[in-house]
């Protein structure tokens, strides 16, 4: 179903005569473009609605011209209502826009509007979204390997996300999460801001990047002078992950819920000598217009949609394994890989009932590297 047959169905199902984006991530899902001027806000400078026959973009005479002349690659025609900058807020310009007698709803508070969590709304993914994940994926992690190669043992955790912010910019990637962990800080924390620190014998490099409302995951382990335990524990953490990319498979298949993966995860942990690792950090979701459209948890209802992006991102102790697959009813494809990075092999925990049948992936090894 495309995105404007499902808008359509939501309609009918909530009684609505239109529905309302102005929250960056459904914006770009609808319209494949950005809203975003200040990113300190939860609403963008523009709002696009859809009424069961058409789309209508509302935004400020300073931004009207620039977004229907550069964001709007998935819009044709859309009608646009301008208001001026000084005379109304968004939200204000909205309400104008919709009849006296129509019922609404939006993703953003609006007095007598409906509000929609979209959530929902994005899930499955079209074709289209499909295609652009494998393109993110490629360049995302491109950027990310590119940076890694080039570490050296002094270098601090800024000036490496310095140095990924800009290799994944000029891609045209965003990148609302940069984390960079030396050897101290990798063992202290699970998510390792990055500071002065100097890297030391070993870092993890984790990101989400951001293009076209689309978010991809991916962390990569460098080793100059590492601990004895780390690859081990790489391994192990591995393992998890293609456990959970393999209970997300057969779960959806049997039309389950996020916290049957999440049942999964905790027993591979259990199966691999870390009983309550998961304790430590949320193990990841669904992706999608949203870093995590989900996060699993023990009781989460989500249900596990095909085809749709997932990033399950277990930690063992200072290692870390994660990536951003694309799950459909018939395969796995890991999105975020170059060809050009080591791998290890990692097979599925045996005899969890929600794995279903034993998956073996190719996953990120650990880059070593000179001193």
């Amino acid at each position: 179903m495309d995105k404007r047959a499902r808008l359509a169905a939501y309609l009918d199902a909530q009684d609505l005569d239109s529905i309302w984006f102005a929250r960056p991530n459904s914006f770009a899902w609808l319209t494949g473009g950005s809203n975003v001027i200040d990113r300190e806000t939860d609403a963008g400078v523009a709002a696009v609605g859809y009424d069961g026959n058409g789309v209508t973009l509302v935004t400020n005479n300073i931004e009207a011209d620039r977004i229907v002349a550069e964001e709007l690659p998935d819009l044709d025609d859309p009608t646009v209502e301008r208001f001026p900058w000084h005379a109304a807020s968004l939200g204000e310009a909205i309400a104008t826009a919709v009849g006296a007698d129509e019922r609404a709803a939006a993703d953003i508070e609006i007095p007598g509007f409906d509000r929609v969590d979209p959530t929902a709304l994005r899930q499955p993914l079209t074709e289209r979204d499909r295609a652009r994940y494998r393109e993110l994926g490629r360049d995302t992690a491109a950027a990310v390997e590119s940076v890694c190669r080039e570490l050296q043992p002094g270098d601090t955790e800024h000036e490496v996300a310095s140095a990924l912010r800009v290799a994944l910019s000029a891609r045209g990637i965003e990148a609302p999460v940069v984390l960079v962990g030396g050897e101290k800080r990798a063992q202290q924390y699970r998510h390792y801001t990055p500071t002065d620190a100097e890297l030391g014998g070993y870092c993890l490099v984790s990101t989400t990047a951001q293009r076209h409302g689309l978010h991809a995951s991916c962390t990569r382990a460098v080793a100059f002078d590492p601990p004895s335990w780390l690859e081990e524990r790489h391994a192990i953490a591995a393992r998890v992950e293609t456990t959970a990319i393999a209970a997300t498979r057969h779960v959806s298949a049997a039309d389950g819920v996020a916290g049957d993966v999440f049942g999964a995860v905790q027993d591979a942990y259990d199966a691999l000598g870390y009983d309550g690792e998961w304790e430590h950090h949320h193990q990841g979701g669904a992706a999608g217009f949203s870093g995590r459209e989900w996060i699993a948890k023990p009781d989460t209802e989500a249900p596990v949609e095909t085809p749709m992006a997932y990033a399950w991102n277990p930690t063992v102790q200072g290692a870390k394994s994660e990536d951003t697959v694309l799950v459909t009813d018939d395969e796995v494809e890991a999105v975020t890989t170059t060809g050009r990075w080591p791998t290890i092999a990692a097979e599925s925990v045996a005899g969890i009932e929600a794995v279903g049948r034993s998956l073996e992936l190719e996953r990120p090894a650990v880059l070593g590297l000179e001193n």
